[in-house]
């Protein structure tokens, strides 16, 4: 079996402007992150997913790159980049960029000369169109609302499968990608030790460029960019020319991809080393709503993905990232929120198979925020679907109720340090208001508490990553357990003749037969966690335990 590196890892993402602020400008940066490098080696972490830190002029915050070889000053200086990848590397720990490749920003160089020069080389690097009726090319709706089409001052039309300040880089031009593959050998040559890659299943279009059909009630219909037949080739020649080359790690977001094609993108000789799974943890209305019917559906489409999976390749699994709520909003009720239920939630996902993914500030239990009005909202993907859904008659009341559940804001409110004004983040303004929890939910207070969530993570990391269990929880395969319990949670991982069997409970109390196992991991202490006297186990609410089986 490969054991590559990356298998046994913990990885963390950060969101750069976030995370700490070292300069009093609002803003956090590449030397904050420097600074808090200490604290992500005590965690646990040893890989650095880092949100874009490029030049940008930030409309989508980073993912419209300007440059793809140069730090955005907002972060700091080339140099800093350069200071991150070497003392991470005193610490054990490797830095992953995001890497964007369907887009870049209107700023960018190449496209600028395309605007100015027409018939430029540049401009062969993006999708044109030129239309007699002065319309868009086709009825093809952006992903953030609106047409996926934008005019140029000079009547031609040009592609944005994102924002309009984002327009498609056109893979079909093999002198575009050999720019790419370039300047994607230039940073592994750096240090780096990998990429997370864009939204790259959108890189291969429909060349007919044929309007589709509108469903009953939309403005326009989302053409089919995900996966396009074709898009093999691509990413084929992209590793080739690339990762291949270097011992990288590369985490696709690779949404629309079939089950069917699994193994073409995260088998082991797939495109990639992994692609997230999207397919248990962002679906509104499937999560652990303290009801048995809840936690069994969520159950089910955990352990259909990890089953299949297994089978053909390899995950990347989370419960949080940039783009979605936070997790104990997204899967639990509000009146549910506790260190218990936010353990319960990272045992879950942490000991299944698969390469485990904490966000910034889901190691202290970060929540969702609550804005008043579409004004406190920053996200340019938010204020495009608040100006749609007003022209789709939506009320004003139902549209914040659903960017407040789920809106990409949620999760990238700053990093609370400490109990101080801004909660440690900033001496200046921050660019997006602080949670106004942060007196009581903060780093400093959670790291002094060895009862708290964040003493939880650091000791389910240390758990994951133990000499003893590594191997199971990295290596072994995958098992459903004890599914005649609707809100038990419960897999095997099997390794070389020995089996760990993982229990979470998310409904009420219950009395399980130990038959011989012995508890090694158990998310309470103390009297309540013991077995009883008659041979069972006392499983309480939101109670996470590890037992081995055999040996």
């Amino acid at each position: 079996m490969d054991k590559q590196w990356w298998k046994r890892s913990v990885m963390y993402q950060i969101y750069p402007q976030s995370f700490k602020d070292s300069n009093g400008d609002g803003i956090g940066d590449l030397p904050g992150i420097i600074e808090k490098l200490d604290y992500l080696a005590e965690l646990g972490i040893d890989v650095l997913w880092i949100c874009p830190i490029f030049r940008s002029p930030m409309v989508d915050n980073g993912y419209d790159v300007a440059d793809y070889r140069s730090v955005d000053p907002m972060f700091g200086r080339d140099e800093d980049l350069d200071e991150l990848i070497a003392a991470a590397e005193l610490r054990g720990i490797k830095i992953v960029l995001d890497l964007v490749l369907n887009h870049c920003s209107d700023r960018h160089e190449w496209f600028q000369r395309a605007l100015e020069y027409p018939n430029s080389e540049e401009a062969g690097y993006f999708y044109f169109r030129h239309t007699d009726d002065g319309q868009p090319p086709n009825n093809w709706r952006s992903n953030f609302g609106g047409s996926a089409w934008a005019q140029t001052e000079d009547g031609r039309w040009y592609l944005h499968t994102f924002a309009k300040e984002q327009p498609d880089l056109n893979w079909e031009n093999p002198k575009l990608r050999r720019e790419l593959y370039d300047m994607i050998n230039w940073w592994l040559d750096k240090g780096v030790g990998g990429f997370r890659i864009d939204a790259i299943t959108f890189i291969k279009k429909d060349l007919s460029f044929a309007s589709g059909e509108v469903e009953e009630g939309a403005l326009y219909p989302i053409e089919n960019f995900q996966s396009y037949p074709g898009i093999s080739e691509f990413l084929t020649e992209l590793k080739r020319e690339t990762f291949a080359k270097y011992d990288a790690v590369t985490v696709a977001e690779a949404p629309g991809v079939s089950p069917e094609l699994f193994a073409e993108y995260a088998g082991p000789d797939g495109h990639f080393s992994m692609i997230f799974d999207f397919n248990w943890d962002h679906i509104k209305g499937v999560s652990v709503k303290c009801d048995p019917d809840s936690v069994a559906a969520w159950r089910s489409r955990i352990f259909e993905s990890v089953l299949h999976t297994q089978k053909h390749g390899w995950s990347a699994i989370f419960l949080e990232n940039h783009d979605q709520a936070r997790c104990p909003d997204k899967f639990l009720d509000k009146d549910k929120h506790s260190r218990d239920s936010m353990a319960c939630l990272a045992t879950t996902y942490m000991l299944l198979r698969g390469t485990p993914f904490i966000y910034q500030g889901q190691e202290l239990g970060m929540t969702n925020g609550m804005r008043s009005g579409i004004g406190e909202f920053q996200d340019v993907s938010a204020l495009n679907q608040w100006e749609e859904g007003l022209a789709q008659g939506r009320s004003e009341e139902e549209m914040l109720r659903e960017l407040n559940d789920y809106g990409r804001d949620n999760a990238r409110s700053p990093f609370q340090w400490n109990a101080e004004p801004n909660a440690g983040f900033t001496t200046g303004t921050p660019w997006m208001p602080v949670h106004p929890d942060y007196r009581q939910v903060n780093a400093e207070k959670l790291q002094a508490d060895a009862s708290s969530i964040w003493a939880y993570y650091k000791e389910l990391i240390a758990f994951r990553k133990s000499e003893e269990w590594s191997d199971i929880l990295a290596f072994g395969s995958f098992e459903p357990a004890l599914t005649e319990y609707p809100s038990l949670i419960a897999y095997r991982r099997n390794f070389e003749g020995r089996t760990l069997l993982v229990l979470n409970n998310f409904g009420d109390e219950l009395k399980l037969p130990l038959e011989g196992r012995q508890i090694v991991f158990n998310s309470f202490t103390g009297q309540e966690s013991s077995a009883t006297a008659d041979g069972l186990l006392n499983l309480l609410p939101y109670q996470s335990v590890v037992l081995v089986e055999s040996k």
